[in-house]
């Protein structure tokens, strides 16, 4: 995590951010198939933690935990026609980290960019997504940024998942 020099700008924040109901879910109580997806993705996993959202008519399981090796992973699962499917597979990096065309595009369009949290999600069709937060803003990036082919493009919108 980045100790906060300047925070985002309010002017990129996102639009659209929608209402999600959250539920913690037990890691014992997640139903099988959901458990059964992820170990797949990621044979060893220890599951620490997991909610169900709800937004816009869709569910989704927020499953945390930890790999063999230690590294902290989530996977967000989005019910489709009865059946869970990842969406998206979230790691903590430092912002030094996300390639130099993302950093650009975000100083671009928020001019000071020093995210005290960013998140690579990285999407189930290779695109991937810096979600970027702002201190005092913990549960609603400021600024998103989507990077496929070597492009990077920063969101007027949140991103569905």
């Amino acid at each position: 995590m980045l100790a906060p020099a300047l925070a985002l700008v309010a002017s990129a924040a996102l639009a659209g951010a929608p209402e999600t109901k959250i539920t913690t879910v037990a890691a014992a109580d997640l139903p099988p198939a959901v458990i059964a997806v992820v170990k797949a993705a990621a044979p060893g996993l220890v599951i620490k933690e997991a909610e169900l959202k709800a937004r816009e008519n869709r569910r989704y399981f927020d499953v945390e935990g930890v790999l063999p090796d230690g590294a902290e992973i989530e996977f967000d699962l989005l019910e489709k026609d009865g059946r869970w499917e990842i969406v998206e597979t979230q790691r903590d990096i430092a912002w030094v980290s996300a390639p130099q065309a993302v950093r650009d595009a975000a100083t671009k369009a928020a001019h000071a960019v020093a995210p005290v949290r960013v998140i690579e999600s990285t999407q189930n069709n290779g695109l991937v997504i810096y979600e970027l937060f702002a201190a005092g803003q913990p549960k609603t990036p400021a600024l998103e940024v989507s990077w496929k082919n070597g492009v990077a493009k920063v969101l007027a919108e949140a991103w569905p998942h």
